[in-house]
Parts: structure tokens; sequence; C-alpha cells
């Protein structure tokens, strides 16, 4: 099963990481990420930049809102992510609980979808293409 630890940031963690040096993060990070690839179950991750440098789009009318800059209001913020390839859920928040994070950090685990929740619709077109589509992007990351 495919998971993803979802890591959010808060006032809180994001004061308490003022306090430690960036090359202690990259390493601690680091050391982390090298067991989930011993482990063989890291499928892929990556942090993202400040929520400044991006963009809004909202779907409240008849078009939709680009707004740049971080959406307005929210008290915690998506900042990074990990996709695992794990047995379980207990699994995945096992991993989860290793991660180096400061207080106030949360990390939320989501199973990733796979075409046995979308069984129902077999044999839809675009499911259909869906497989061939991972198929190629599989291929260009080879």
């Amino acid at each position: 099963m495919a998971y993803m630890l979802i890591l959010r940031a808060t006032e809180e963690s994001q004061a308490a990481a003022k306090d430690v040096p960036f090359e202690d993060v990259i390493n601690a990070m680091g050391v982390y990420n090298e067991a989930l690839m011993d482990a063989g179950v890291l499928a892929g991750g990556d942090g993202l930049s400040d929520p400044n440098e991006g963009a809004v789009v909202e779907f409240t009318g008849d078009a939709p809102t680009i707004r740049l800059g971080a959406y307005g209001g929210v008290s915690e913020r998506f900042s990074g992510y990990w996709g695992l390839n794990v047995a379980s859920l207990d699994e995945a928040t096992m991993w989860a609980a290793r991660c180096p994070m400061v207080p106030g950090s949360s990390l939320e685990v989501r199973r990733i979808t796979d075409e046995s929740d979308f069984a129902e619709f077999e044999g839809n077109e675009y499911l259909e293409k869906e497989k061939t589509w991972r198929e190629i992007l599989q291929g260009d990351s080879q």
C-alpha cells in the first residue's frame, strides 16, 4: 500500500525551528530519509517553498480565481511530504513517529488511493487511460 506523510507547519513549529541551525535540520532529515531508503519504503518526497511564493486557485464563482501568495487565515500550512510504500497504516504511522520534527509540527498520514478504490467503475475510459499514464510516468522517472 502507498501512504503519504503530509508535513504541516504551524506558528509554534516555525518559532521552534528558528532555534535550530538549518544544517542540523538538513542532517536530521537526511538521516531519516536514509533510514526510509534503507528500509525500501521511500517512494518520494519533497519540501515546499514558502507559501508566499505560490498561488491559490479558488473555485468559488463561475470561473476560477487566481490569487498570488499564501492561502490567508490558515494556522497550519502544508510544507512537505513523503510517499511511502508500506504494508499498513500502522507501519506508516511508525515511520511518521520516527521523523525528527520540532514541537508544534504534525504529520498527517493518509493512504494513497489505488485501483481497488474505484473497482465499481471498472472499464471507465479515464481509469483505463490512467493505467497507461502511470506506466508512461514510471518509465520517465527511471
